[in-house]
Protein backbone atom coordinates (compact mmCIF):
# COMPACT_ATOMS: atom_id res chain seq x y z
CA UNK A 1 0.00 0.00 0.00
CA UNK A 2 1.07 3.70 -0.44
CA UNK A 3 2.14 5.94 2.13
CA UNK A 4 -0.74 7.59 2.90
CA UNK A 5 -1.69 11.03 4.74
CA UNK A 6 -4.08 12.94 6.21
CA UNK A 7 -2.57 16.52 5.14
CA UNK A 8 -1.23 19.13 7.17
CA UNK A 9 -1.06 19.58 10.88
CA UNK A 10 0.32 15.99 11.96
CA UNK A 11 -2.46 13.76 10.86
CA UNK A 12 -1.48 9.78 11.35
CA UNK A 13 0.02 8.72 8.59
CA UNK A 14 0.21 5.18 7.45
CA UNK A 15 3.10 3.45 5.93
CA UNK A 16 3.51 0.82 3.74
CA UNK A 17 3.33 -2.26 6.48
CA UNK A 18 -0.20 -0.59 7.65
CA UNK A 19 1.64 1.22 11.37
CA UNK A 20 0.05 4.41 11.72
CA UNK A 21 3.05 6.93 12.65
CA UNK A 22 2.70 10.34 13.77
CA UNK A 23 5.46 13.04 13.45
CA UNK A 24 8.13 10.52 14.47
CA UNK A 25 7.39 7.90 11.79
CA UNK A 26 6.74 9.55 8.62
CA UNK A 27 7.52 13.25 7.69
CA UNK A 28 5.50 15.55 8.39
CA UNK A 29 3.44 17.92 5.55
CA UNK A 30 6.60 20.28 4.63
CA UNK A 31 8.78 17.31 4.69
CA UNK A 32 6.70 15.45 2.23
CA UNK A 33 7.92 15.59 -1.55
CA UNK A 34 6.30 17.13 -4.49
CA UNK A 35 3.70 14.58 -5.70
CA UNK A 36 2.61 13.22 -2.24
CA UNK A 37 -0.72 12.20 -1.88
CA UNK A 38 -0.57 13.31 1.86
CA UNK A 39 0.79 16.75 1.16
CA UNK A 40 -1.75 19.77 0.74
CA UNK A 41 -2.54 20.93 -2.74
CA UNK A 42 -3.55 24.64 -1.60
CA UNK A 43 -2.44 24.91 2.21
CA UNK A 44 -5.28 26.92 3.03
CA UNK A 45 -5.65 25.92 6.69
CA UNK A 46 -2.16 27.46 7.53
CA UNK A 47 -1.98 30.28 5.35
CA UNK A 48 -5.41 31.38 7.33
CA UNK A 49 -3.68 30.74 10.48
CA UNK A 50 -0.85 33.01 9.41
CA UNK A 51 -2.87 35.61 8.42
CA UNK A 52 -4.93 35.95 11.54
CA UNK A 53 -1.37 35.79 13.62
CA UNK A 54 -0.14 39.02 11.12
CA UNK A 55 -3.10 41.20 11.23
CA UNK A 56 -4.00 40.97 15.17
CA UNK A 57 -0.28 40.79 16.33
CA UNK A 58 0.51 43.90 13.64
CA UNK A 59 -2.67 45.78 15.39
CA UNK A 60 -1.08 44.95 19.00
CA UNK A 61 2.29 46.25 17.62
CA UNK A 62 1.31 49.17 16.58
CA UNK A 63 -0.22 50.29 19.83
CA UNK A 64 2.73 49.44 21.48
CA UNK A 65 5.16 51.73 19.40
CA UNK A 66 2.34 54.37 18.55
CA UNK A 67 4.23 58.09 18.18
CA UNK A 68 7.90 56.14 17.23
CA UNK A 69 5.82 54.27 13.96
CA UNK A 70 3.48 55.31 11.33
CA UNK A 71 -0.64 54.02 12.53
CA UNK A 72 -1.87 51.11 10.31
CA UNK A 73 -3.87 52.43 7.59
CA UNK A 74 -5.75 50.79 4.66
CA UNK A 75 -2.37 50.30 2.61
CA UNK A 76 -0.64 48.64 5.60
CA UNK A 77 -3.63 46.53 5.31
CA UNK A 78 -3.47 45.66 1.99
CA UNK A 79 0.20 44.52 2.29
CA UNK A 80 0.09 42.68 5.15
CA UNK A 81 -2.73 40.69 3.55
CA UNK A 82 -0.76 40.49 0.42
CA UNK A 83 1.80 38.69 2.44
CA UNK A 84 0.30 36.19 4.11
CA UNK A 85 -1.97 35.36 0.76
CA UNK A 86 1.49 34.84 -1.33
CA UNK A 87 2.01 32.08 1.08
CA UNK A 88 -0.64 29.57 -0.55
CA UNK A 89 1.73 29.57 -3.30
CA UNK A 90 4.46 28.37 -1.06
CA UNK A 91 5.00 24.96 -2.25
CA UNK A 92 4.56 25.53 -5.86
CA UNK A 93 6.13 28.92 -6.64
CA UNK A 94 8.67 29.10 -3.87
CA UNK A 95 11.56 31.92 -5.14
CA UNK A 96 8.39 33.64 -6.18
CA UNK A 97 7.38 33.73 -2.71
CA UNK A 98 10.59 34.06 -0.93
CA UNK A 99 11.28 37.03 -2.73
CA UNK A 100 7.66 38.72 -3.10
CA UNK A 101 7.22 38.58 0.71
CA UNK A 102 10.71 40.01 1.53
CA UNK A 103 9.89 42.64 -1.04
CA UNK A 104 6.03 43.53 0.88
CA UNK A 105 7.91 43.48 3.90
CA UNK A 106 10.65 46.08 2.97
CA UNK A 107 7.63 48.07 1.37
CA UNK A 108 6.15 48.13 4.64
CA UNK A 109 9.24 48.44 6.72
CA UNK A 110 9.81 51.43 4.33
CA UNK A 111 6.35 53.02 4.63
CA UNK A 112 7.36 53.87 8.48
CA UNK A 113 4.92 50.99 9.69
CA UNK A 114 5.67 48.94 12.90
CA UNK A 115 7.84 46.37 13.25
CA UNK A 116 6.36 42.94 14.04
CA UNK A 117 4.72 39.70 12.84
CA UNK A 118 5.04 41.10 9.18
CA UNK A 119 8.58 39.30 9.30
CA UNK A 120 6.65 35.96 9.96
CA UNK A 121 5.64 35.89 6.17
CA UNK A 122 9.46 36.09 5.32
CA UNK A 123 10.20 33.45 7.77
CA UNK A 124 7.99 31.26 6.27
CA UNK A 125 8.27 31.94 2.49
CA UNK A 126 12.33 31.56 3.49
CA UNK A 127 11.27 28.03 4.96
CA UNK A 128 9.65 26.91 1.88
CA UNK A 129 12.25 27.92 -0.22
CA UNK A 130 14.78 26.25 0.90
CA UNK A 131 13.33 22.79 2.18
CA UNK A 132 12.42 23.02 -1.59
CA UNK A 133 15.83 22.98 -2.79
CA UNK A 134 16.06 26.64 -3.84
CA UNK A 135 18.70 27.59 -1.43
CA UNK A 136 20.54 30.62 -2.90
CA UNK A 137 16.57 32.35 -3.23
CA UNK A 138 16.14 32.06 0.32
CA UNK A 139 19.42 33.45 0.96
CA UNK A 140 19.34 36.23 -1.86
CA UNK A 141 16.42 37.40 -0.44
CA UNK A 142 17.05 37.42 3.13
CA UNK A 143 20.32 39.31 1.84
CA UNK A 144 18.03 41.40 0.44
CA UNK A 145 15.98 42.53 2.97
CA UNK A 146 18.55 42.93 5.42
CA UNK A 147 20.22 45.36 3.13
CA UNK A 148 17.71 47.21 1.97
CA UNK A 149 16.53 47.64 6.01
CA UNK A 150 19.99 48.88 6.55
CA UNK A 151 19.38 51.34 3.99
CA UNK A 152 16.20 52.74 5.14
CA UNK A 153 17.25 52.68 8.61
CA UNK A 154 20.30 54.57 8.03
CA UNK A 155 20.31 56.74 5.41
CA UNK A 156 16.44 57.16 3.74
CA UNK A 157 14.52 57.43 7.32
CA UNK A 158 14.79 60.88 7.03
CA UNK A 159 12.92 60.97 3.81
CA UNK A 160 10.75 58.32 4.62
CA UNK A 161 7.51 58.56 7.45
CA UNK A 162 7.49 59.16 10.33
CA UNK A 163 8.29 62.35 10.30
CA UNK A 164 11.01 63.74 13.04
CA UNK A 165 12.84 59.68 13.32
CA UNK A 166 16.17 59.09 14.25
CA UNK A 167 18.64 56.66 12.63
CA UNK A 168 18.18 52.88 13.92
CA UNK A 169 20.66 51.72 16.39
CA UNK A 170 23.01 48.86 14.91
CA UNK A 171 22.45 46.84 18.61
CA UNK A 172 19.09 46.37 16.15
CA UNK A 173 20.55 45.90 13.33
CA UNK A 174 22.06 43.00 15.06
CA UNK A 175 18.97 41.62 16.10
CA UNK A 176 17.48 41.54 12.85
CA UNK A 177 20.42 39.82 11.44
CA UNK A 178 20.55 37.34 14.02
CA UNK A 179 16.65 36.30 13.67
CA UNK A 180 17.58 35.95 9.72
CA UNK A 181 20.25 33.39 10.52
CA UNK A 182 18.14 31.98 13.44
CA UNK A 183 15.16 31.62 10.39
CA UNK A 184 18.20 30.40 7.40
CA UNK A 185 19.89 28.01 10.19
CA UNK A 186 16.26 26.17 10.87
CA UNK A 187 15.07 26.33 7.22
CA UNK A 188 18.66 24.30 5.94
CA UNK A 189 18.00 21.92 9.32
CA UNK A 190 14.68 21.22 8.17
CA UNK A 191 16.30 20.58 4.34
CA UNK A 192 18.96 18.37 5.90
CA UNK A 193 15.56 16.42 7.42
CA UNK A 194 13.87 15.89 4.09
CA UNK A 195 16.61 15.33 2.19
CA UNK A 196 17.90 12.10 4.65
CA UNK A 197 14.34 10.90 4.88
CA UNK A 198 14.15 10.96 0.84
CA UNK A 199 17.26 8.75 0.81
CA UNK A 200 15.56 6.82 3.41
CA UNK A 201 12.92 6.21 1.55
CA UNK A 202 14.39 5.36 -1.85
CA UNK A 203 16.28 2.61 0.12
CA UNK A 204 13.36 1.16 1.65
CA UNK A 205 11.86 0.78 -1.96
CA UNK A 206 15.04 -0.50 -3.22
CA UNK A 207 14.81 -3.02 -0.68
CA UNK A 208 11.36 -3.93 -0.86
CA UNK A 209 12.45 -4.63 -4.84
CA UNK A 210 14.91 -6.57 -3.97
CA UNK A 211 12.73 -8.73 -1.73
CA UNK A 212 10.21 -9.09 -4.24
CA UNK A 213 12.99 -10.24 -7.09
CA UNK A 214 14.72 -12.85 -4.36
CA UNK A 215 10.49 -14.01 -3.68
CA UNK A 216 10.10 -14.39 -7.68
CA UNK A 217 13.37 -16.21 -8.03
CA UNK A 218 12.96 -18.15 -5.44
CA UNK A 219 8.97 -19.63 -6.53
CA UNK A 220 10.34 -19.86 -9.83
CA UNK A 221 13.05 -22.43 -8.58
CA UNK A 222 10.43 -24.53 -6.30
CA UNK A 223 8.11 -24.35 -9.66
CA UNK A 224 11.34 -26.03 -11.97
CA UNK A 225 12.05 -28.57 -9.17
CA UNK A 226 8.69 -29.66 -8.42
CA UNK A 227 7.32 -29.71 -11.65
CA UNK A 228 10.50 -31.02 -13.49
CA UNK A 229 10.94 -34.04 -11.16
CA UNK A 230 7.51 -34.78 -11.19
CA UNK A 231 7.03 -34.72 -14.55
CA UNK A 232 9.98 -36.50 -15.75
CA UNK A 233 9.41 -39.62 -13.58
CA UNK A 234 5.21 -39.34 -14.93
CA UNK A 235 6.94 -39.40 -18.55
CA UNK A 236 9.23 -42.04 -17.91
CA UNK A 237 6.24 -44.04 -16.30
CA UNK A 238 3.82 -43.21 -19.14
CA UNK A 239 6.26 -44.70 -21.54
CA UNK A 240 6.46 -48.18 -19.33
CA UNK A 241 3.07 -47.77 -19.53
CA UNK A 242 2.30 -47.62 -23.32
CA UNK A 243 5.20 -50.31 -23.71
CA UNK A 244 3.64 -52.51 -21.95
CA UNK A 245 0.00 -51.98 -21.79
CA UNK A 246 -0.64 -55.04 -24.52
CA UNK A 247 2.24 -57.54 -22.93
CA UNK A 248 1.69 -56.88 -19.24
CA UNK A 249 -0.99 -55.41 -17.70
CA UNK A 250 -0.49 -55.39 -14.19
CA UNK A 251 2.85 -53.84 -15.03
CA UNK A 252 1.07 -51.07 -16.79
CA UNK A 253 -1.24 -50.59 -14.17
CA UNK A 254 1.45 -50.45 -11.78
CA UNK A 255 3.23 -47.29 -13.98
CA UNK A 256 -0.12 -45.83 -14.29
CA UNK A 257 -0.05 -45.47 -10.39
CA UNK A 258 2.77 -44.15 -10.03
CA UNK A 259 2.17 -41.16 -12.49
CA UNK A 260 -1.30 -40.87 -10.15
CA UNK A 261 0.90 -40.51 -7.24
CA UNK A 262 4.02 -38.39 -9.21
CA UNK A 263 1.21 -35.87 -10.01
CA UNK A 264 -0.60 -35.50 -6.82
CA UNK A 265 2.38 -35.04 -5.25
CA UNK A 266 3.23 -32.22 -7.72
CA UNK A 267 0.11 -30.62 -7.21
CA UNK A 268 0.12 -30.90 -3.70
CA UNK A 269 3.80 -29.15 -3.82
CA UNK A 270 2.36 -26.37 -6.73
CA UNK A 271 -0.29 -25.18 -4.25
CA UNK A 272 1.82 -24.82 -1.52
CA UNK A 273 4.18 -22.86 -3.32
CA UNK A 274 1.03 -20.72 -4.99
CA UNK A 275 -0.39 -20.34 -1.51
CA UNK A 276 2.49 -18.48 -0.39
CA UNK A 277 1.75 -15.57 -3.07
CA UNK A 278 -1.83 -15.82 -2.18
CA UNK A 279 -0.88 -14.82 1.48
CA UNK A 280 2.04 -13.68 1.76
CA UNK A 281 1.97 -12.92 5.68
CA UNK A 282 0.96 -16.55 6.23
CA UNK A 283 3.37 -19.13 7.53
CA UNK A 284 2.70 -22.11 4.99
CA UNK A 285 -0.13 -24.40 6.29
CA UNK A 286 2.32 -27.72 5.27
CA UNK A 287 5.90 -27.98 6.05
CA UNK A 288 8.86 -27.23 3.73
CA UNK A 289 10.41 -30.54 2.01
CA UNK A 290 13.96 -31.80 3.67
CA UNK A 291 15.92 -34.31 3.59
CA UNK A 292 13.92 -36.50 6.01
CA UNK A 293 12.54 -37.20 2.62
CA UNK A 294 14.94 -38.57 0.50
CA UNK A 295 13.52 -42.29 0.94
CA UNK A 296 10.48 -40.96 -1.00
CA UNK A 297 13.26 -39.32 -4.02
CA UNK A 298 14.67 -43.33 -3.53
CA UNK A 299 11.25 -44.65 -4.78
CA UNK A 300 10.03 -42.10 -7.07
CA UNK A 301 13.43 -43.00 -8.73
CA UNK A 302 12.89 -47.36 -8.44
CA UNK A 303 9.76 -45.94 -10.27
CA UNK A 304 11.46 -44.55 -13.02
CA UNK A 305 14.30 -47.30 -13.29
CA UNK A 306 16.98 -46.06 -11.38
CA UNK A 307 18.37 -47.47 -8.31
CA UNK A 308 19.42 -45.05 -5.90
CA UNK A 309 21.94 -45.97 -2.58
CA UNK A 310 21.99 -43.23 0.49
CA UNK A 311 25.13 -43.12 2.31
CA UNK A 312 25.53 -41.07 5.56
CA UNK A 313 22.79 -39.56 7.78
CA UNK A 314 21.32 -35.75 7.10
CA UNK A 315 21.92 -33.45 10.12
CA UNK A 316 19.53 -31.38 12.08
CA UNK A 317 19.58 -28.55 9.61
CA UNK A 318 18.08 -25.12 9.66
CA UNK A 319 14.61 -25.01 7.41
CA UNK A 320 16.29 -23.13 4.35
CA UNK A 321 19.21 -25.61 4.19
CA UNK A 322 17.01 -28.70 4.87
CA UNK A 323 14.58 -26.93 1.70
CA UNK A 324 17.84 -26.54 -0.28
CA UNK A 325 19.80 -29.98 0.24
CA UNK A 326 16.55 -31.84 -0.72
CA UNK A 327 15.88 -29.77 -3.91
CA UNK A 328 19.52 -30.30 -5.01
CA UNK A 329 19.28 -33.79 -4.43
CA UNK A 330 15.87 -34.27 -6.11
CA UNK A 331 17.00 -32.08 -9.45
CA UNK A 332 20.40 -34.04 -9.44
CA UNK A 333 18.37 -37.31 -9.72
CA UNK A 334 15.87 -35.82 -12.35
CA UNK A 335 18.32 -34.76 -14.60
CA UNK A 336 20.00 -38.90 -14.01
CA UNK A 337 16.48 -39.90 -14.92
CA UNK A 338 15.97 -37.06 -17.93
CA UNK A 339 19.71 -37.45 -19.34
CA UNK A 340 21.38 -40.49 -18.48
CA UNK A 341 20.71 -43.98 -19.41
CA UNK A 342 22.76 -45.18 -15.81
CA UNK A 343 20.71 -47.53 -14.03
CA UNK A 344 22.46 -46.95 -10.82
CA UNK A 345 23.10 -43.58 -8.93
CA UNK A 346 24.49 -42.84 -5.10
CA UNK A 347 23.74 -40.22 -2.68
CA UNK A 348 26.52 -39.57 -0.23
CA UNK A 349 26.27 -37.16 2.79
CA UNK A 350 28.97 -35.94 4.87
CA UNK A 351 28.58 -32.89 7.03
CA UNK A 352 31.39 -32.09 9.55
CA UNK A 353 33.34 -28.82 9.83
CA UNK A 354 30.37 -26.48 9.71
CA UNK A 355 29.81 -27.83 6.21
CA UNK A 356 26.60 -30.59 4.68
CA UNK A 357 28.76 -32.08 1.69
CA UNK A 358 26.04 -33.32 -0.54
CA UNK A 359 27.25 -35.59 -3.45
CA UNK A 360 25.35 -37.16 -6.25
CA UNK A 361 26.77 -39.54 -9.08
CA UNK A 362 25.65 -41.88 -11.74
CA UNK A 363 27.30 -44.51 -13.60
CA UNK A 364 26.07 -43.11 -17.52
CA UNK A 365 26.41 -43.07 -19.91
CA UNK A 366 25.00 -39.92 -20.88
CA UNK A 367 21.77 -40.13 -23.42
CA UNK A 368 21.09 -36.20 -24.00
CA UNK A 369 23.04 -33.26 -25.42
CA UNK A 370 22.45 -31.18 -22.31
CA UNK A 371 23.40 -33.68 -20.12
CA UNK A 372 26.35 -31.43 -19.51
CA UNK A 373 24.63 -29.58 -17.22
CA UNK A 374 24.02 -26.44 -19.25
CA UNK A 375 19.76 -26.54 -18.47
CA UNK A 376 17.87 -24.04 -15.74
CA UNK A 377 17.89 -27.07 -13.35
CA UNK A 378 21.76 -26.77 -12.97
CA UNK A 379 21.49 -23.03 -12.49
CA UNK A 380 19.18 -23.51 -10.02
CA UNK A 381 21.32 -25.57 -7.70
CA UNK A 382 23.97 -23.07 -7.82
CA UNK A 383 21.85 -20.37 -7.20
CA UNK A 384 20.26 -22.36 -4.33
CA UNK A 385 23.52 -23.38 -2.97
CA UNK A 386 24.57 -19.49 -3.32
CA UNK A 387 21.57 -17.73 -1.69
CA UNK A 388 23.04 -20.08 1.63
CA UNK A 389 26.73 -19.46 1.06
CA UNK A 390 27.82 -22.47 -0.50
CA UNK A 391 28.60 -23.92 -4.15
CA UNK A 392 27.84 -26.91 -6.32
CA UNK A 393 30.20 -28.47 -8.62
CA UNK A 394 29.09 -30.55 -11.58
CA UNK A 395 30.88 -32.45 -14.67
CA UNK A 396 31.48 -35.80 -15.83
CA UNK A 397 33.54 -38.33 -14.43
CA UNK A 398 36.08 -40.24 -15.72
CA UNK A 399 34.37 -43.35 -15.78
CA UNK A 400 31.46 -42.06 -18.28
CA UNK A 401 29.23 -40.68 -15.23
CA UNK A 402 28.46 -37.51 -14.13
CA UNK A 403 28.50 -35.79 -10.67
CA UNK A 404 27.39 -32.99 -8.54
CA UNK A 405 28.97 -31.91 -5.40
CA UNK A 406 27.06 -29.19 -3.45
CA UNK A 407 28.67 -28.23 0.36
CA UNK A 408 26.28 -25.97 2.72
CA UNK A 409 27.60 -24.07 5.44
CA UNK A 410 25.44 -25.70 8.29
CA UNK A 411 24.44 -23.37 11.30
CA UNK A 412 22.69 -23.84 14.70
CA UNK A 413 19.20 -24.11 13.85
CA UNK A 414 18.26 -21.10 16.57
CA UNK A 415 21.38 -19.04 14.98
CA UNK A 416 19.33 -19.80 11.51
CA UNK A 417 15.80 -19.25 12.58
CA UNK A 418 17.09 -15.81 14.06
CA UNK A 419 18.82 -14.64 10.65
CA UNK A 420 15.40 -15.47 9.38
Amino acid sequence: MAEQGAGEGGSPVWDGGGRRHRWGGAPPWWNRPDGDPSRPRWPWRSTLAFTVVVLVGSNAAADMQEGERALLDPFARALLLLGTLMLLWRWRRPVVVVFGTAATAMVYLGAGYPYGPVFLTVAVGCFSAVVTGHRKAAWTAMGVLWAGHVLVAHWLYTWLPPGGDDAASWGQEGVVVAWGVAILALSELARVRREQWARERAERAQAARRRADEERLRIARELHDVLAHSISVINVQAGVGLALLDSDPEQARTALTTIKAASKEALGEVRQVLDTLRSPGEAPRDPAPGLDRLPELVAQAADAGLTVDIEGEPPPLPPGTDLAAFRIVQEALTNVVRHSGARHARVRLDHGGGELRLRIDDDGPATGADAGGGGNGLVGMRERAAALGGTIEAGPRADGGFGVLAVLPVRAPRESEADR
